[in-house]
């Protein structure tokens, strides 16, 4: 057994329809459209000193004449999301069990204070959760994993990750952190060797 295991939180933890899919559906903008402007702004909000996510929206949601106040904006988002119940039942039984349990997530402010305020796991079973507006480090820059390893006196050989992202993982395996990309509880437990 692993003495730390780091877990990527969004499509791990936290799942939901992806945006862009609730664009297309619900707003009518495809994904053709909303994916640049995703993909511009996703680097900003979760960044340290990031404006707030509105502002970044706001221009976007004009011109694609889908009018949102900052509120339904953040709502439409985040309100759907809803918690992995049988990822949480995992990290329950991994820290029952001694196993030091971090969350490594690529994120903004709004959205992370609403997920303290809505998932109480976070707080009841993880030791740190670090969110790059946070650290300043995006996945996958290997400094968001380094600084895990630094400031918990953690070493690489010591630690397991789970991420959704491929290239994630591949920046962890670099390091030396026996790293999965991510599919289901049933594959943790049978990586954790449970």
């Amino acid at each position: 057994m692993k003495k730390a295991v780091i877990f990527d939180l969004n499509g791990v933890f936290v799942i939901g329809p992806f945006l862009s899919d609730r664009f297309a559906t619900e707003k009518g903008v495809a994904p053709e459209i909303f994916l640049p402007a995703l993909k511009e702004i996703l680097p900003a909000i979760q960044s340290p000193g990031a404006n707030s996510i509105y502002s970044y929206w706001k221009p976007y949601l004009e011109k694609w004449n889908t009018p949102m106040s900052e509120k339904e904006f953040l709502d439409f988002w985040f309100k759907v999301e809803k918690e992995n119940a049988e990822m949480v039942a995992l990290a329950r039984e991994l820290r029952a069990k001694g196993v030091r349990l971090f969350i490594l997530s690529n994120n903004m402010n709004e959205r992370s204070a609403y997920y303290d305020a809505e998932f109480p796991f976070l707080e009841e079973l993880f030791e740190k959760q670090y969110y790059s507006w946070k650290t300043g480090f995006i996945k996958p820059d290997p400094r968001a994993h380094e600084l895990i390893l630094t400031e918990n006196n953690l070493e690489a050989r010591e630690c397991m990750y789970f991420d959704d992202s491929a290239r994630n993982v591949a920046a962890a395996l670099v390091l030396g952190i026996e790293s999965y990309l991510f599919t289901d509880a049933t594959q943790v437990r049978e990586k954790l060797g449970l």
